[in-house]
């Protein structure tokens, strides 16, 4: 599990590039401590860090509750993170005081990516396609606004591998490769681009079992960290349906996703159990309407897409497979991507789905599927 401390990168709210993706923007990773320069400045620091732990416990979980209560969005909210920095009885505090995102509607820390989203409404992000080096940004949106200046939250690189595609996910924009620290997840798709198959880092459940085969193996055998779980674990499949009759329509897709029944509420990672028990959640698109005045085949979105696209979808679960997560109805949309700019795309997701896994199912919608269309 990855150390927190102090890191300019997941302290930074909003992207320093103008163009939205490349090396300088902000980003979300996972932190390593870095190197001591002496005895001295170990000493040092230590001592310091005694002296902010010496508050009363009562003291500072009320400064805890201030600045979360003082601090709703981005970039406010890194003033949360920074406190979490200051040592382990100030990240302690932060973390027991902090709420995951099904409850607070938030992202705060890094493990909030792969906790569910929220309950009530959807949290608004968008994706940002590099054509150029084949790169994907996902953005927290700041405002009301389709596209705004973001904070960054993921990224993926499209790798060719052999007869299959793979997406490798990392918290960190300029660390795109397997085995890296900033690693988060895959998704690896069949030849004809039409079945994928999602692998988290960590383990989904207690008793998960790493996928496998040589595709999955994360890390060569000189890449050792026992921070960093060293396998891949299958928490999701999404397919395609082939449109053998070349028939009018859009895309059909199905997705089953691996989502803990039981889901701890804890903040940190470190400290939250690994439940016992996983139940896989099947979803589907809804099916859009032709209007007989456009032409087109329509879905409503909510004002959220602005662009027609055979990319474009929205997830809902069939009827009867609603529980245990108390998805209101079959008309309840857990996840819709589209469409806004010629490289800008909408994604809103709630609970059970988290941002990694709503990221990871996007990203199977880029790419011409030939077979499906």
């Amino acid at each position: 599990m990855a150390l927190w401390r102090c890191s300019s990168s997941w302290l930074s709210s909003v992207s320093r590039s103008s163009g939205g993706v490349g090396g300088g923007e902000s980003k979300v990773s996972p932190e390593i401590a870095p190197v001591s320069g002496g005895e001295g400045e170990g000493e040092e620091e230590e001592g310091e860090e005694e002296r902010w732990s010496r508050l009363l416990p009562e003291l500072l979980t009320e400064i805890m509750r201030r600045v979360d209560a003082g601090a709703e969005r981005w970039p406010p909210r890194r003033d949360v993170v920074a406190c979490a920095c200051v040592c382990r009885r100030w990240r302690d505090a932060a973390v027991s005081v902090v709420r995951p995102p099904l409850e607070c509607g938030r992202i705060t820390f890094p493990s909030s990516l792969k906790q569910p989203g929220p309950r009530d409404a959807p949290m608004h992000c968008f994706i940002r396609r590099n054509k150029k080096n084949s790169t994907f940004y996902l953005y927290l949106s700041l405002t009301q606004a389709l596209t705004d200046k973001g904070k960054f939250l993921l990224a993926a690189r499209r790798f060719r591998n052999g007869a299959h595609t793979e997406y490798i996910i990392s918290y960190d924009c300029d660390d795109l490769f397997p085995g890296s620290n900033s690693y988060v997840g895959k998704l690896r798709s069949d030849f004809l681009g039409t079945k994928f198959i999602i692998y988290d880092s960590q383990p989904p459940y207690d008793g998960a079992k790493p996928a496998r085969s040589q595709s999955s193996r994360r890390f060569a055998s000189k890449q050792i960290n026992p921070n960093v779980s060293g396998g891949n674990y299958e928490v999701g499949q999404v397919s395609y349906k082939f449109n053998f009759l070349k028939s009018r329509g859009p895309r059909r897709m199905q997705c089953n996703i691996q989502c803990p029944v039981g889901q701890s509420t804890a903040s940190d990672p470190l400290k939250e159990k690994l439940i016992s028990t996983s139940s896989p959640l099947a979803l589907r698109n809804k099916a859009p309407r032709w209007h007989e005045h456009l032409q087109c085949w329509c879905l409503n979105f909510h004002g959220r897409v602005t662009v027609a696209s055979v990319k474009n979808f929205q997830l809902v679960a069939p009827a009867g497979t609603s529980d245990p997560w108390g998805i209101a109805d079959e008309e309840t949309v857990i996840l819709q991507f589209g469409k806004i700019e010629d490289d800008a795309f909408t994604m809103d997701y709630r609970q059970p789905l988290s941002a990694f896994q709503a990221f990871a199912i996007c990203l199977t919608s880029f790419g011409t599927k030939l077979a499906c269309e």
